[in-house]
Order: C-alpha cells, then structure tokens, then sequence
C-alpha cells in the first residue's frame, strides 16, 4: 500500500512539473482508447503500421497490406487512418491511398466496409477494420461492389479479372480506362 501512495505521488509530481513548463497536453477519451487499441495490434504479417507525421500523432496513421496469396499476392497497398476524436462512438475514416483495381475499392480510394459504415459499434477496434480490410483481399467480394466494372469481371470472369488485377499491381498500365502505376511490394520495402 506505501509503495502506491509513493507511485501516486511520483506521478502528481511529473504532472505539476510539465504543467509548469507548458507540456501538458490532455488526451481526449479517443485518444486513450486509440492508444490501447495500437497498444494490444494483433495484425496479420502481411500488415504493417507507420505514423507518418510522428507517433505522437496516434489519430492518423497508415496501414500497408501486402498479401502473400491470392489475385493481390505481389502488391502492397497503403491504407490511410484518420481517427475521430469521438472514437470509437465514430469510425475511423480510411481511404486507399493505393490505386489499386478491386470491386470493394474505387479509384478515388474510398473503401466498402461495412464495419467502416452501417455495421460500426463502439465495442469494434482498430484491429477489427485492419483484419476487414485485409480480408478484402483474401476475399474480394463482387456483391457490395464500388467498383462495378470490377465486381462484374470477377463474378462473370474471374480468370481475367486476375489478370487485370496482375496488370494493375505491374503498374505502368491502363485498365478499363483508368491508369494504374503500380504497387509491386518491391515499391514500399
């Protein structure tokens, strides 16, 4: 019990010295809950996170996927978080930053999650969109599409759809009318 008063003490000390220098910056309940999600990632291997402007920046952060089977095998794709200080009563907003030909995605970067969207609950975390995202391509879905043209190539075709996907991933090419430079892993490590 001593030993937690001292603790207590410590730490009201710390607080009152970087109040008086000016360093004190309170966290909003988001923010403190966004740093336990990123505190307790499980992630797939295939995923990775970076904080572009610092980890002291939290609230936006990157998610590159680079899927080792199946028709995204070969790529690596950035995925931009940025986390609503109201979090997690809101979803986090994410956009592929990655141009990238897939039913679920559209060439602007918007994402087609429901866990994103409608089916958003404060019990879901960070590591929960990162596996739906990463699950988008393990299993691309041609029934909730963004990207129609995608979406009917894979359900009518889908041995050229991986073909455009290939093409897409080379980069340095056009596929249904829209130019895609490229996302081969080579390209982010």
């Amino acid at each position: 019990m001593i030993r937690l008063f001292k603790v207590k003490e410590k730490q009201r000390e710390t607080a009152e010295n970087a109040k008086e220098n000016g360093l004190v910056k309170k966290q909003s309940a988001g923010e403190l809950r966004l740093h336990r999600d990123i505190s307790e990632l499980n992630m797939p291997e295939e995923c990775k996170i970076s904080f572009p402007n610092g980890k002291d920046d939290l609230m936006d952060f990157e998610i590159t996927i680079t899927p080792y089977r199946g028709y995204y095998m070969g790529g690596g794709f950035v995925f931009s978080f940025k986390v609503p200080a109201v979090y997690p009563h809101e979803p986090p907003k994410v956009k592929c930053k990655t141009k990238i030909y897939h039913p679920n995605i559209d060439l602007e970067g918007n994402t087609c999650l429901n866990i994103l969207r409608e089916d958003w609950k404060p019990v879901l975390n960070i590591n929960t969109v990162i596996y739906g995202l990463y699950h988008l391509f393990t299993e691309p879905n041609h029934e909730d599409p963004l990207n129609q043209e995608a979406a009917d190539l894979l359900r009518d075709n889908p041995k050229l759809f991986g073909l455009n996907v290939r093409k897409s991933i080379e980069g340095n090419i056009w596929v249904g009318g829209a130019h895609f430079p490229g996302c081969k892993t080579g390209d982010f490590y």
